[in-house]
Parts: structure tokens; sequence; C-alpha cells
């Protein structure tokens, strides 16, 4: 997947919003002011954050061992490094859904009340 098909794919998550609050190359995603996907526009090949239940991350990056990596410059625990041209656009869309519900799954109630609302 190149980056604006993991663009339109985490815009088009309910509450999604992006921005750029660490650079103007590091594309944030977040939801409820949470993030759950980061993308960097210079780093090639093209690379995706996402959030990952931690069991859940190591046995990704055992089962694909030099395309899933510990997150890049985040909490290693939670996060992975996905080479978006080392992996299949239906596995990444998969983990880009499950980072998304992850932090939505830990949000207060009333946020998530609030996000049921978001068109």
């Amino acid at each position: 997947m190149n980056v604006e098909e993991l663009r339109e794919y985490c815009l088009a998550k309910r509450g999604a919003t992006e921005s750029f609050p660490f650079d103007d190359s590091t594309l944030v995603f977040k939801v409820m002011g949470k993030m759950f996907a980061l993308i960097s526009l210079k780093r090639l090949p093209t690379q995706i954050n996402l959030k990952c239940d931690p069991e859940k991350a190591v046995q990704l990056r055992e089962q694909y061992v030099g395309n899933i990596l510990p997150g890049y410059h985040m909490n290693k625990t939670h996060w992975n490094t996905i080479l978006c041209e080392k992996v299949s656009p239906t596995l990444i869309k998969e983990l880009m859904d499950h980072s998304y519900q992850t932090i939505v799954r830990k949000l207060p109630k009333s946020k998530q009340m609030l996000l049921k609302e978001v068109p």
C-alpha cells in the first residue's frame, strides 16, 4: 500500500483525524485525540506505525521477521512498524483496524458514546 492508500483507509475510520504534530514529515492519525497510526512521508520503503496488543505484537514480529518490526521511535511493547511493500494490503488493513479498535476500546465510555454519534 502507498501513503495515499494508507491515509484514505485511516481517515475512513469513524472520528479519525490527521495532523502533523511532531514535524512536517510524520503524518499522525488520531481518534478522540489518541494516536492509532503514524506514517513517515520521508522514509522509504513506505512504513506505518500501528498500535498493537503486546502479545500479538511479538507474534507478528516473529511471523514476519524483518517486515514487521518494533515501533520506530515508539514504545516497542505497544507499537509495530510495518514495511508496507513487504506485507499484504489485507494484513495491513487488519492491523490498522486492530490499532484503531485498541484505542477505541480504551477510551472512556463517554468518549465511546460520542464517537458513535460522529457521522
